[in-house]
């Protein structure tokens, strides 16, 4: 070929040298058709107000995205649609009463801070339509975990499965799309044929939705099998979780995300596995019911860890080389000493790395220690106040309390034994078949030098995310008030049992001997209505309310003639 031919047909270019037809509007625009199903589903499902809710979120994402490029003088990228996506994406996983202007700030954080300060698409370092949700979460968890169906607050499938078991809910509504939760995720089949939709166009793999799903169905597999339950009911359980919540929407559309997602084959395995491995700890063993989000984002963090333990190596990497001085045209420069020789860079010893980590933690402890003196006495008499708020709360005749926070020893608590041992309360209170509960003191309650009442602090055991600690005031079999001290249960559902005042009245000023939960409205002193979607709870207030009428008739009954007196 001719030397002028050559340098015509010659084309000298930076990377990537490989190239495709795709670009970011046509990708954005084919997930957007994608989402149009479960779209459709969400506003037929739960009304107009979903339709509207899409639409605000929309606008708002291209709003903050067009203001946000305009005053940092950037290319104006609305046109992309990809702000388009980050709007639906998020609408997608919001619940459709939750209110606009809360929603509008998901938007200003998605786009401004988790996209736009980063440096814009292609740059965010999580996905910004989660990062929305798990601000919002965060800011507003009652909002955010209350979901209405057919203008009725209710909880959803997730959280009637873990509460009420298999029996409670319906695999094939859900995989429809019939029952309560965010307005994207109702629907499982509608989110499957837009997965479907994308793997044709090839703008998403399967790699990562089939790992995600795959470990987590493996997952709940063993904890199946290690619960002893059939093969049928282990089947029906699996099957909830994966049409339930938002999963499908997560692993199709979310996990899936260019940017945030691992470009390695091997890495977008690990990947898959390790948000699979997350949402099972999150679902089965956290305080909430879901846990996809919250898996996304962490494994977005990690995608940079993934994607350096998964680089393939370079062509000819490990290659020792002979000399440095025959290859020097090929590397970078090399430092010489006067002599021409090369100088060795020196490495970092062992000593020096230990001694500057020792020092660092050294340096941490020493201003942990001070910040702990200086905040010891103020932390502890706002504890103090706080006590009194409680006693003050749940016994209002009194004006003054004996026993103090953490005292187990009382002389007040004189059984026939001679013993001044709350442990023989807890003892006699195991006999009679609260288990599950723990008194930790009790203080009495005075008015001048005229008692009035007890105050009792006791744990629960048997709340739905841990202990429930509560101070519960009482005189004779009367109930005359109950605070919660420490709770950490759903946010919007068992939550209500310190939120929502109503709930507690329900015990107070009734002479009763026991109580008992209910689902429907209460025909009987004795019944409590029980928190919507949080059965769990209510029984674990209720039945530690029971203890401590149990144990008030210990202490009056067996604690002798000088509990008596005291009265």
């Amino acid at each position: 070929m001719a030397e002028g031919n050559t340098e015509a047909q010659m084309n000298i270019s930076a990377s990537p040298h490989i190239r495709s037809g795709s670009t970011t509007t046509g990708i954005m625009l084919d997930v957007i058709i994608a989402l149009i199903p479960a779209s459709v589903m969400g506003v037929w499902q739960f009304g107009v107000r979903a339709a509207l809710m899409i639409l605000i979120c929309v606008v708002a994402c291209m709003t903050f995205e067009y203001l946000s490029e305009l005053l940092m003088k950037r290319r104006n990228t609305v046109r992309d649609l990809s702000a388009v996506v980050t709007g639906l994406l998020l609408a997608m996983n919001l619940p459709v009463e939750l209110p606009y202007w809360m929603a509008v700030l998901g938007c200003l954080f998605a786009i401004v801070v988790v996209k736009q300060l980063f440096g814009g698409i292609g740059q965010n370092f999580m996905n910004p339509a989660l990062a929305g949700r798990c601000f919002l979460m965060l800011s507003f968890a009652g909002h955010m975990t209350r979901f209405t169906l057919d203008a009725v607050t209710t909880a959803t499938n997730l959280s009637v499965l873990r509460t009420e078991g298999l029996g409670a809910v319906s695999v094939w509504d859900m995989f429809l799309g019939t029952e309560a939760g965010t307005i994207g995720e109702c629907s499982a089949a509608a989110l499957l044929a837009g997965a479907a939709y994308l793997l044709i166009r090839r703008v998403i793999r399967l790699t990562i939705p089939v790992f995600y799903i795959g470990s987590f169905a493996i997952c709940l597999a063993i904890y199946c099998l290690v619960q002893e339950m059939t093969a049928w009911n282990t089947l029906r359980f699996i099957s909830a979780h994966l049409c339930g919540g938002g999963l499908m929407l997560g692993a199709c559309f979310m996990a899936t995300d260019y940017v945030t997602s691992p470009i390695t084959g091997k890495g977008r395995m690990l990947y898959g596995c390790l948000l699979g491995l997350l949402t099972f700890c999150f679902r089965i063993y956290g305080s909430s019911t879901e846990g996809v989000s919250y898996a996304i984002i962490i494994g977005n963090l990690l995608v940079p860890i993934i994607e350096m333990i998964t680089k393939p190596k370079a062509f000819g990497k490990g290659y020792e080389k002979k000399s440095i001085s025959e290859n020097r045209g090929f590397l970078e420069p090399v430092a010489l000493d006067e002599e021409g020789r090369p100088v060795r860079k020196k490495e970092v010893g062992i000593f020096r790395i230990t001694f500057t980590i020792c020092a660092i933690a050294l340096l941490a402890g020493g201003l942990l220690g001070t910040v702990y003196a200086v905040t010891k006495d103020p932390i502890a008499k706002t504890a103090e106040k706080k006590q009194q708020e409680a006693y003050r709360a749940v016994m209002p005749d009194g004006d003054s309390y004996t026993g103090e926070a953490g005292e187990e020893t009382r002389e007040e608590y004189i059984l026939p034994d001679g013993t001044a041992d709350m442990d023989k309360v807890n003892e006699k209170l195991e006999k009679a078949g609260f288990t599950k509960v723990t008194v930790d003191y009790r203080a009495r309650a005075l008015s001048g030098d005229t008692w009035v009442g007890d105050i009792w602090i006791i744990t629960s055991h048997e709340g739905y995310a841990g202990d429930i600690k509560m101070a519960i005031g009482i005189r004779g079999t009367e109930i005359t008030g109950i605070r919660m001290l420490s709770i950490g249960e759903t946010n919007g559902l068992g939550m209500e049992a310190r939120d929502d005042p109503s709930f507690t009245a329900q015990y107070t000023n009734k002479q009763v001997d026991s109580f008992t939960v209910v689902k429907n409205a209460p025909e009987k002193d004795e019944e409590i209505q029980a928190i919507t979607g949080a059965t769990i709870t209510s029984k674990a207030v209720t039945n530690a309310v029971n203890a401590v009428i149990a144990a008030e008739e210990i202490v009056i009954r067996e604690g002798g003639t000088q509990n008596e007196q005291m009265r």
